[in-house]
Parts: C-alpha cells; structure tokens; sequence
C-alpha cells in the first residue's frame, strides 16, 4: 500500500493518522505541492489521480493497481476494510455528530484556503484565508461543547479531531489569536499525547521541511 502524500497536506494528515491508528504499513511517496510549480500538476501524477491533489492511496487488488484520492474516501474504505479499531464513534448519532465536525473542515475550511484557490484571491491572502479558518473554528468549537468529552466527540479521538488537529496547525500559519478556541486547544493537548497524531505530524514525514 503507498500513500502519495506531501508533509504540510491537512488533508494527507488524515489519512496518514487513520494509518497509524489501525495500525496499517505503508509506503510513502512525497509528491512537492510547491516546488517546480508542483509536482501534483505533472504528467505523471495527473494520470494517476485527475485532480491533481493529494492524498493518493495506491494499492494492488485482484492483480490490478487500484487508486482511491480524497481523504474522507480514503479513511471510509480503510474503515470499511479495517473496522477495527474503528475511526469514528460507535453510537449512530455520535458517528453523524462526528462527521458534521469533519465536514466542518474538509468541506467548510479547507477547500478556501488551498493554494489552487488563493491564488484565484485578488485581495490579501493571508486575511482571506484567516477569516475562513476562524469562522470555522468558532462553529466547530461551538459544537464541540454540546457532544464532546475529551475529545471532539466523546472519550475517544475520532477522524473529527483528524481533521481538526491539521487545521489547528494551518490557522498559526495564517496568525489566528489562538486563545479564542480553549475547547480545541484543549482537545488538540490530548490528541498531540497519542502516538498515532505523532506518527502523523508533518514534522515526522520523509518530506518534512524546517
């Protein structure tokens, strides 16, 4: 199993943590979203995965190359494959909370403050993408009172705070006042003590740049 990823993807940083989390070996193959205007954009790439992103999950099944992208498709098909133990809650209304709070940052922060996206900005980036991350915060945060423990649903880490430990660490690149979100800071000290958010840092990657 390889995993196309790049160090600083929030988006491979998921999928990097549903690996470790069940404990799944892989192989990682760096893909440079910046250098020589990205590598995603190469020839290469591009026939692997059309959208020219990462994360890229590439394995073989019934002697052929099978090729899943986009992280929540990628952790779906390891927790389909690999339930145990599982990414998400085990109640139905706690799984659905959980993923209202992933989609918070997959669908509702992050696709604006994409480089693809930003580039498009005419205005100062750094504000566009600052106001984006903390109007996303703020709701998740919110949420985050009424159905989490220690985590962000419940006892237990879930792809919710895979989702949002990335995004914590993208919103200090932006210079977010961090103090506005004690909740996920809370929750972001516990996730930074399992081992599996460690595995998955980007300072812990192949490719990872000081």
């Amino acid at each position: 199993m390889k995993l196309y990823s790049y160090w600083r993807s929030s988006s491979s940083w998921r999928v990097r943590w549903a690996l470790e989390t069940k404990g799944i070996e892989y192989d990682y193959e760096a893909v440079h979203l910046v250098e020589d205007g990205g590598h995603q954009h190469q020839d290469w790439y591009r026939e692997k995965n059309p959208m020219e992103q990462v994360p890229l999950l590439e394995f073989e099944q019934d002697g052929e190359v099978t090729r899943i992208g986009q992280s929540m498709a990628i952790i779906e098909y390891l927790e389909d494959t690999q339930p145990d133990p599982s990414v998400w809650p085990d109640e139905p209304t706690d799984r659905a909370h959980a993923r209202q709070l992933a989609e918070i940052v997959n669908s509702g922060i992050q696709p604006l403050q994409n480089p693809a996206t930003f580039k498009r900005v005419e205005n100062d980036k750094n504000k566009w993408c600052s106001h984006w991350i903390r109007q996303g915060l703020l709701a998740y945060q919110k949420l985050a009172r009424q159905f989490g423990g220690h985590f962000s649903v419940g006892d237990r880490a879930t792809t919710a705070d895979a989702c949002l430990i990335p995004q914590m660490y993208n919103a200090r690149r932006f210079d977010l006042d961090m103090s506005e979100f004690p909740v996920l800071l809370e929750i972001e000290d516990r996730c930074s003590e399992l081992r599996s958010f460690q595995k998955a840092h980007p300072s812990q990657q192949p490719d990872a740049q000081s």
